[in-house]
């Protein structure tokens, strides 16, 4: 591949990457949207979270791994309550990495 083609795949690659973050914001910066959507876009985080999280917790190896061995999942436990209580991003990461550190270990 010839330097040409490979500027123009990260070219390409950019505005693919950037396009569609940077369009809503230009697009939506000086309008107010209704409310309905403001309130609808604030679950957005979670459900993109929660997407993330649970596959990893629940299906550590494809299968579902409800038991004992399944460190991160009853790691997350204390930690979904303490965020849940305390709304604290940084402690709910704390407890949690401490979770599984102990857990790692006491239990290997």
């Amino acid at each position: 591949m010839d330097e040409t083609a490979v500027f123009l795949t990260i070219v390409g690659m950019t505005l693919v990457t950037y396009g569609p973050r940077v369009a809503p914001v230009l697009l939506l910066a000086s309008r107010s949207l209704p409310g309905p959507v403001v309130r609808w876009l604030s679950y957005v985080p979670t459900a993109v979270l929660s997407a993330m999280l649970f596959p990893a917790l629940l299906l550590p190896d494809g299968g579902f791994a409800l038991g004992l061995d399944n460190l991160f999942l009853w790691a997350a436990l204390p930690a979904f309550l303490l965020a849940w209580k305390t709304r604290s991003f940084f402690g709910t990461v704390a407890l949690g990495m401490g979770l599984v550190a102990a857990g790692r270990w006491f239990f290997g």
